[in-house]
């Protein structure tokens, strides 16, 4: 991988970056809390004739020392200037502000992992995801999804929903364009994926298989739509081996779905899929691979949310490197007839056929 094979940083700077690393927690909630209480927002409205501590604390009915020791926290961290006592916003406090990236991936680190993410020692140790136990007492996240705080949950979808709806319109035509009639969705969440291709296919007919909470928040979605003459559900427990897909599908899709499994879990689906599949049907997936990103933040990121998995999701999976998804592939029988990188923020989309 092209930006992990050599170290660029001076000593220097590798000594101040296992800074920032020793303070993350510290360095995160500051932001946040900057972010939360209206600090940064006050900073950024006053322009560059900024604004001061005490100005801050009058206005949001705030502590002199709480401000005083959140904005001296944002000055190490760049978030904010300070010039003749005054202070104004820096580039980065403007993205916590306002890009809709870094919103996402915090709200999603402090609501879903934060307590969570202190248990991660012992689900490496124990191969469980511990840390679930701070909201219940599941096997995985999933089965407990629909039952999680409102908020968690809203964080939870806004960053799975994040990453795949700029993607799903780039990628409707490449699944839909050989005629697809008939297509199974494993996975299929809140039903975004089958509302997008009865909207763009008026022949296709979508079958949606998950897990019986999920079903439920995909029918009351597909209803709103007007669409339930065109999909219909199928509850099932993926992870359950003696479970056979049905037959009779074009296309197998799954979308941001095989990441949640372990690569053993991820080679019995898909053999499952081998079964279900005619001998010129196809596997279509789409999922973001660290090894295949353009930026390095973009790898970093996955990186990171692999660790959700670890201590909250399940325990055994990740955000996957190409080359160990794709032996998942190969050892189901399937081969890649299509590949396409750098669909939308960050994913890819393989087509997978029977090999001969």
């Amino acid at each position: 991988m092209k930006f992990f094979s050599k170290d660029k940083k001076s000593a220097f700077n590798a000594k101040e970056a296992a800074q920032w690393i020793a303070f993350g927690p510290v360095i995160f909630q500051a932001a946040r809390v900057l972010r939360n209480s209206g600090i940064l927002k006050l900073v950024e409205d006053s322009g560059k004739k900024g604004i001061t501590i005490e100005e801050v604390a009058k206005q949001l009915n705030l502590s002199h020392y709480g401000v005083r020791v959140l904005l001296e926290s944002g000055l190490g961290l760049g978030l904010v200037l300070l010039n003749e006592n005054k202070f104004t916003l820096g580039k980065t406090g403007y993205f916590v502000l306002h890009d809709p990236l870094t919103i996402t991936n915090m709200n999603f680190v402090h609501d879903v992992n934060y307590k969570g993410l202190f248990y991660l020692d012992e689900s490496i140790e124990k191969g469980k995801a511990i840390g679930l136990k701070e909201f219940g007492n599941w096997p995985t996240i999933y089965e407990g999804l629909s039952q999680l705080p409102a908020h968690v949950q809203k964080s939870w979808f806004s960053f799975d929903h994040y990453f795949s709806d700029d993607a799903f319109p780039l990628v409707l035509p490449m699944v839909y364009k050989n005629g697809v009639k008939k297509l199974l969705d494993i996975g299929g969440n809140t039903g975004k994926w089958a509302i997008a291709s009865a909207n763009f296919s008026p022949d296709v007919h979508i079958t949606i298989m998950d897990l019986p909470g999920q079903l439920n928040v995909a029918k009351q979605k597909i209803e709103e739509h007007g669409l339930s003459h065109r999909v219909d559900f199928l509850p099932v427990n993926i992870l359950d081996e003696t479970v056979k897909f049905p037959k009779g599908f074009d296309v197998i899709w799954m979308s941001q779905f095989l990441d949640c499994f372990s690569e053993n879990e991820i080679v019995s689906i898909l053999k499952r899929c081998y079964q279900a599949l005619d001998d010129d049907g196809q596997v279509v997936i789409l999922e973001p691979y660290w090894d295949r990103q353009k930026f390095e933040v973009a790898a970093f990121c996955l990186q990171q949310t692999s660790l959700y998995f670890t201590a909250l999701a399940n325990g055994n999976s990740q955000m996957y490197s190409s080359e160990v998804f794709f032996k998942c592939v190969n050892d189901a029988g399937f081969e890649i007839a299509e590949l396409t990188d750098q669909i939308g923020l960050s994913q890819t989309l393989i087509k997978c056929k029977k090999r001969k």
